[in-house]
Order: structure tokens, then C-alpha cells, then sequence
């Protein structure tokens, strides 16, 4: 089975088991897995031999009746789980992402019911989410209880309330804790007066630059820290 095939078959397990019985009639929920999947490998576009952009940001136009429906149900539910199967797609692909992978759902009376129409574009984010195991990227990688993310912005917030680049859902979290700047000499870390304090290698710290490999505990919950690795050289000596 190729990688493409496991993708469906991925989609559908995740994603038509939850929905299908909400979607009796119009569009089903993994039609628009595959759609997105096929426009996520449309608009990536090769940005150096080392690296391919996909888009992060994907609107689903759908008539009245499909809106209606995944109103009903739950759009941001739904949203989440398409957005997961785009990510593990990346993943497969190699793709890199340069913000947050969003999905949104938008009413257009103009199509009919079972139609849609699905757009994206790329736009950069203080924090994208990780296509690769390996902090092998230009961009610091941050690691959150599994989750990665390249830190793609000058400034990303971690914080337990929504307002916050990356949100932990840890109650010893303030809701805007620490700051990542990444500048030309570094990453520093500034601790924004959060309530529990923020620890680099179990030192409480306000402000410290990184180094490769820190370990940062906030709250309940421990950050590992990597630095941007330079990609664009040529190590070949024959």
C-alpha cells in the first residue's frame, strides 16, 4: 500500500467514522479530506532542494444544506480532525509549513448541495507545526509534550489561554507564560510573569538564551528545546 493509499485509508478511519452518519445526503466529510489533500499537493511548491512548501491555511466553500450540517454537528470538531489528517499528510510528503494549519468553513448560496470549493494560501505564523522528527530545518524547533513546532516568527507566546502561539492545556500555566525571540545571536527565552515560573534545567530563569538541546519545565509541563540547523551547505567532499 503506497503512501497515498494509506492516507485515504487513514482519513477514512479518522474521519468517516465520526461524521457519516451526521452526513446522509451532500458532502461527506472524507470527500473533503481528499480535496484537501489534492490541493495541499497542487499549491506546494518548491522552495530549494531541501525544501517544499505546502499551504497552511485551506477555506471549504459548501452550499446552505452542507454548512448547515457541519454547523450542527460541530465545525470546529470537524476542522480539527481534517487538519490532523493534513498534518500527518505533510508529514508523509515532506512538506514544510510556515504557520499554523487552519481550516475553515465558509457559506456559499451560489453552490448547490454536494458541491464545494476549496481554496488555500500560505501565510506565516510565529509557530508551525513540525513536519519532521529532526530539528532539520532554518527555523529553532520547540517540542510540547510531542507536539513540534518550528518557531517561524521573531516572537512566539506558550501559555495556557487561547491568545497565547502554542496552547499547553496545563493549569499551572499562566495564560501568557514564557516568549521564544529568535534573533540573530539566539534564542532567548523571557519568562512573562507567569504565576509558577519558568525553569531551564530545573534553574528558575526571567530571561536566558537557549542553547541546543535546554530542557524548559512550565508548570506540570517539559519543553526540549533545538536549535535551527544550517541546510543550505554543501557537505559533499568528492
Amino acid at each position: 500500500m503506497g503512501v497515498l493509499d494509506r492516507f485515504e485509508k487513514g482519513v477514512e478511519n479518522a474521519v468517516h467514522t465520526a461524521f457519516a452518519k451526521t452526513f446522509k445526503s451532500g458532502v461527506k466529510p472524507v470527500e473533503l479530506a481528499s480535496a484537501l489533500k489534492k490541493e495541499c499537493d497542487a499549491r506546494a511548491a518548491v522552495v530549494d532542494r531541501h525544501r517544499t512548501v505546502a499551504p497552511n491555511e485551506y477555506s471549504v466553500a459548501l452550499s446552505d444544506a452542507d454548512h448547515a450540517s457541519v454547523v450542527e454537528w460541530g465545525d470546529e470538531a470537524l476542522a480539527k480532525e481534517l487538519e490532523d489528517a493534513l498534518h500527518d499528510h505533510a508529514r508523509r510528503q515532506h512538506y514544510s509549513l510556515v504557520g499554523a494549519l487552519s481550516v475553515t468553513f465558509i457559506q456559499d448560496e451560489t453552490l448547490p448541495t454536494g458541491r464545494y470549493a476549496v481554496t488555500s494560501r500560505s501565510t506565516r505564523g510565529p509557530a508551525a507545526p513540525a513536519t519532521t522528527d529532526h530539528p532539520d530545518s532554518r527555523y529553532p524547533l520547540i517540542d510540547v509534550d510531542g507536539q513540534r513546532y518550528h518557531l517561524t516568527g521573531q516572537f512566539t507566546i506558550v501559555g495556557r489561554g487561547t491568545e497565547a502561539d502554542v496552547v499547553v492545556d496545563d493549569t499551572g500555566i499562566s495564560r501568557k507564560h514564557v516568549q521564544f525571540e529568535v534573533t540573530d545571536f539566539g534564542t532567548i527565552l523571557t519568562d512573562l510573569g507567569s504565576t509558577n515560573g519558568t525553569f531551564v534545567e530545573d534553574q528558575r530563569v526571567k530571561e536566558v538564551t537557549l542553547v541546543d538541546g535546554n530542557a524548559i519545565t512550565i508548570g506540570r509541563t517539559t519543553m526540549m528545546y533545538w536549535d535551527a540547523m544550517d541546510v543550505d551547505g554543501d557537505d559533499s567532499s568528492a
